[in-house]
């Protein structure tokens, strides 16, 4: 059976007899309510039929084309239900969507914030304006192993819970998950995928690294990872802005004011005429990233404070604040954050950097605070979270069954610095030399986008799951995904491999993709 059209009709055939019959596809569901999954520590709690319809956007969600989901099975419960410290129950809550088009393909959804909740899966990270339920993916989410809400950070009493965040309910739930997907359909998957931002994108790295053989392909956007040091980066930045800031009655710094709406403005102008036309057009992005370079000194008053211009304190402010935390030698505890359109974004969801400098977990150390003593607070973060760092870069394994790893990551994020992203990829493709990184890892910066959506003046829809199926079955290397975003209608931009950027060719419409090559930053 060598032939590949006979193969895949015999695939196809044999696909069709494992496949619940529309009229038996109710009782097969319902049916997993009597099936322990093999596990005695798991309960499935609900097993039901949901027909096809349209998809319903979360409230607060952004607005997002309207897409026709399939029929399918969702199941949901718990794998190892407890009492743990101080009494409070805990769980991993998981939920299963097996829809009656299914493609053969499993796909773990990453979760978001400290989790604690069970998301709907289906699977819409970097997937376009088709989620992956839609395409015919038996899709998997899961709470983490702890219920409260998105920061709720008490569960780290518990140290079951806190493992089971850090990496332990995702590779609990994708053994249970693909189990169950075997039972209904009768065959095992024969791929299976990852796609997550945030927490989502840590949770990504955390299984290429320590659960290297659950996934053939992974998705990692905006990870969360190092979440401590991220915190002291921003801490650092709201710190440095209070240099500049007025004080309130009470004498604390009013961070927020420390630039006016016409400073922070001034200050994207700025980097606009340095850094925008670099891609062959100015448009209002900033696709070369690597060759940007924007010092806020060009803006600094020769003499007293103007409108047009910034004040020698708030120029200092901005340097010190975007550079990262340094300790008294020098040394750089986070990369910093790079400057782009969206740091002084109002609007957005998430204000910017230049505006308030919140940190995703916390407050922003207004106040009397001045200083970060970077040392101390690096010491005090490596002990608190020490299997959240995302440290390891040996991914020999992984890469060894041809597994294929995509990160992304939004240039305007303001709570996880793109710089970060930049630095371990550009490690992992070193540390697993001689092997050819581009063989089986990419790496998407987004202009624009703030923390995993979202922005001002952005692309921020695109679909990196096709190309990455087609990687780990096909073997055909991805092409520049296009972009296209709510903010700009009627735009594209292909989003191209670091250290590559979108070009402007020179012809053609330059508001469309086609118009644009991948090139390297010109000196």
């Amino acid at each position: 059976m060598n032939h590949p059209i006979l193969r895949l009709a015999v695939l196809s055939a044999l696909a069709t007899l494992a496949m619940p019959s529309h009229g038996a596809e109710s009782d097969a569901c319902t049916a997993l309510l009597q099936w322990n999954a093999g596990d005695e520590r798991a309960v499935i709690q609900k097993a039901e039929r949901v027909p096809a319809g349209p998809r319903r956007a979360p409230p607060g969600a952004p607005p997002a084309p309207e897409v026709m989901l399939p029929a399918h099975c969702l199941v949901e419960g718990v794998i190892d239900q407890r009492t743990g410290r101080n009494g409070k129950p805990y769980a991993i809550g998981f939920a299963i969507a097996m829809p009656g088009n299914w493609n053969g393909r499993f796909l773990f959804q990453g979760g978001g914030g400290l989790n604690g909740s069970l998301n709907p899966p289906l699977g819409t990270v970097a997937a376009g304006d088709q989620p992956a339920l839609a395409r015919g993916f038996a899709v998997v989410s899961t709470d983490s192993g702890h219920r409260g809400a998105v920061f709720d950070s008490s569960f780290f009493d518990d140290q079951e819970a806190a493992l089971n965040f850090l990496y332990q309910a995702v590779a609990k739930t994708t053994v249970l998950g693909k189990r169950v997907v075997a039972r209904y359909y009768g065959r095992a998957p024969e791929h299976a995928y990852f796609a997550g931002c945030s927490t989502g994108g840590r949770e990504a790295m955390m299984m290429s690294q320590r659960y290297p053989d659950y996934f053939d392909g992974i998705i990692a956007g905006a990870p969360a990872m190092r979440t401590n040091y991220s915190n002291l980066a921003t801490r650092w930045l709201t710190t440095s802005l209070n240099a500049a800031a007025p004080k309130d009655a009470q004498g604390r710094a009013q961070t927020d004011k420390a630039l006016s709406p016409s400073d922070r403005r001034l200050v994207v102008d700025g980097l606009l005429k340095a850094c925008d036309a670099r891609d062959g057009v100015a448009d209002g992005m900033i696709f070369d990233v690597r060759g940007c370079r924007f010092d806020p000194a060009v803006l600094a008053c020769k003499g007293a404070k103007r409108d047009d211009c910034l004040s020698t304190v708030q120029v200092e402010a901005i340097r010190k604040g975007f550079a990262g935390p340094k300790t008294r030698g020098g040394v750089a505890v986070y990369p910093g954050f790079p400057f782009d359109t969206g740091i002084a974004a109002t609007g957005a969801g998430i204000p910017g950097l230049l505006v308030s400098g919140m940190s995703p977990v916390g407050p922003s150390p207004t106040g009397t605070t001045m200083d970060v003593d970077a040392e101390a607070a690096e010491a005090h973060d490596a002990r608190s979270m020490a299997g959240d760092t995302n440290a390891w870069t040996n991914l020999s394994t992984f890469t060894a069954r041809n597994g294929k790893l995509m990160f992304f990551h939004g240039v305007s994020d303001p709570w996880f610095s793109a710089l970060d992203t930049i630095q371990y990829y550009e490690r992992l493709a070193h540390d697993n030399a001689p092997l050819v990184a581009q063989d089986w890892s990419r790496l998407y910066l987004v202009p624009g986008m703030g923390h995993c959506a979202g922005g001002e003046r952005t692309l921020d829809r695109f679909d990196l799951l096709t190309p990455l199926v087609d990687w780990v079955e096909n073997g055909r290397a991805p092409t520049p995904a296009v972009a296209t975003g709510a903010s700009q209608p009627g735009r594209s931009r292909p989003l191209c491999e670091w250290p590559k950027h979108a070009h402007y060719d020179g012809r053609g419409n330059p508001d469309d993709a086609r118009s644009y090559s991948c090139a390297e930053s010109a000196p």
